[in-house]
Order: structure tokens, then sequence, then C-alpha cells
């Protein structure tokens, strides 16, 4: 009885080394899953990583593609810049050609006006004439107003035509101091028929108008502040003294100013 006691009391002896035995297996086994695990968690980082990061193929592709479309963009905005150019290199043509035509329709209506001028407009526009206005034709060519002058004016005949654009054949026959002569006869002329014009109410129209416009000048004098003048002459005898104007507001005389 007490011998199988004794042999029963050897058990725990008998657990202690079974217990160390399961010890030593636990940590056999234990870095083996723990390997497996370490194995398991860096096989789902890069799976992760995988998935976070695009591929290669993919990113090459999105960098054709978007290289691809910025280049269309570039051709149409370079197709939309030429056809401006275009246009506005069409425009400037077509404003050129137009300015050429104006210029040369500007060009044949000034020749056909230098053509068609009359020797009065002529003389009434050279520099220091500016007083004179345009007598009518149908005035000069009544006898009646010019009564008289003959006597005055060498070469009456001569300068009567001259001063209405008649025809004659005295430039072939005369020289060129006889037709300087001539010239000067029918400014001479024209300067006494013109003072007999503007005593008509035609002249004094033509004259009131160009009194209004300032075509006489005006008073130097500061205190008449700038009152337009009129013409006035100091004799009845030809080119005895010249034109002066005259300032109804001081009523005095001055010598003029020629505008041109």
């Amino acid at each position: 009885m007490h011998r199988d006691r004794g042999g029963g009391g050897g058990g725990p002896l008998d657990r202690k080394r079974i217990n160390d035995a399961l010890d030593k297996h636990l940590e056999k086994s234990s870095p083996s899953t723990s390997s497996k695990g370490l194995i398991m968690n860096k096989d789902k980082d890069k799976e992760r990583l995988m998935m976070s990061v695009p591929s290669t193929s993919t990113t090459t592709a999105a960098k054709t593609s978007s290289h691809h479309y910025h280049h269309q963009q570039q051709q149409q905005q370079q197709s939309q810049l030429d056809q401006h150019r275009s246009a506005a290199s069409l425009s400037k043509t077509k404003c050129s050609d137009e300015e050429s035509e104006t210029d040369s329709e500007g060009s044949d209506v000034s020749g056909s006006d230098g053509d068609d001028t009359s020797w009065i407009s002529w003389f009434c526009n050279l520099r220091g004439n500016e007083f004179f206005c345009e007598v009518d034709d149908e005035y000069i060519q009544d006898d009646f107003n010019l009564c008289g002058l003959s006597s005055q004016v060498p070469y009456y005949d001569y300068a009567l035509d001259l001063i209405l654009d008649i025809e004659s054949s005295h430039g072939d026959m005369f020289t060129e101091e006889q037709n300087e002569l001539v010239e000067s006869a029918a400014e001479m002329l024209y300067g006494l028929i013109h003072v007999r014009y503007i005593l008509t109410s035609k002249g004094m129209s033509a004259m009131f108008e160009k009194y209004k416009n300032y075509d006489f000048g005006r008073c130097p004098r500061v205190y008449c502040c700038g009152q337009p003048c009129l013409p006035v002459g100091q004799s009845d005898i030809p080119r005895s003294s010249t034109v002066k104007i005259y300032c109804p507001k001081c009523e005095d005389i001055y010598y003029p100013r020629s505008k041109k």
C-alpha cells in the first residue's frame, strides 16, 4: 500500500517535466508564428503601397494624353492667331487701297479744279490779296460798270480778256515783258473794278461776310478787345498808297497783317 502511494507521489515531478517540455515547445513554436505574422503584415503593407502608388503605365499614359491635349490647344490658338493676322492684313490692304483710291480721286479733283480755276479766284487767293472779294463775271461784262477805266489802264482790252478768261492770240504776238505788263494791267484793272463792285448790294454782302470772319484782321489795340476791322484806302489814285485797316471802335487806322 505504501509503495503504491510512494509511486503515486512521483507524479508532480512528471508534471514538471511535462510543463517544461511544453514551455520549450511553445518557445520553439512562437518565433515561427511571429515570423509568419510579420510576413503577413509586410505583405499587407506592400499591397497597400501598391494600391496607393499608381502604376508607371497609367502615369505615362496620363502624361502623354495631357501633352497631346496641350499640343492641340496650342495648335488651335496658333490657327486663331493666324486667322486674326490674315484678317488684319486684309483690312489694312483694303484701307490702303481705299486711301490710294481717295488720294487718286483727290488728285484728279484737285487737278481738275486747278484747270477750272478762274483768274479771279486765283488772284483773290494770292498772298496779300485777302481783302479782295470775287467780282461777278456779269458785273465785269457790263460796259456801263467799266466806264472811264480804259483811259486809266494800259493794255485795257487784253487785261480785260485775261480777267474774264477769254482766250486771245496776243500771247503768241507779245514778248515776255509785254505779257508781264498785261498781267500787271489786269491786276490794276481788277482793283479798280473791285472798288466799284463793293458799293453794290452783292459787293457789300460779300465784304460783310469777310468782316464777320475776321478776314480783314483785328484791331491791335488791347482795349478794343479784338474788334474786327474794315479795309480803307486813303487815295483814289491807283498805286499811290497801300490799303489800311480801320477800327470802328477806336476810329483809328493801322497797317494790316497778312494772314498767309
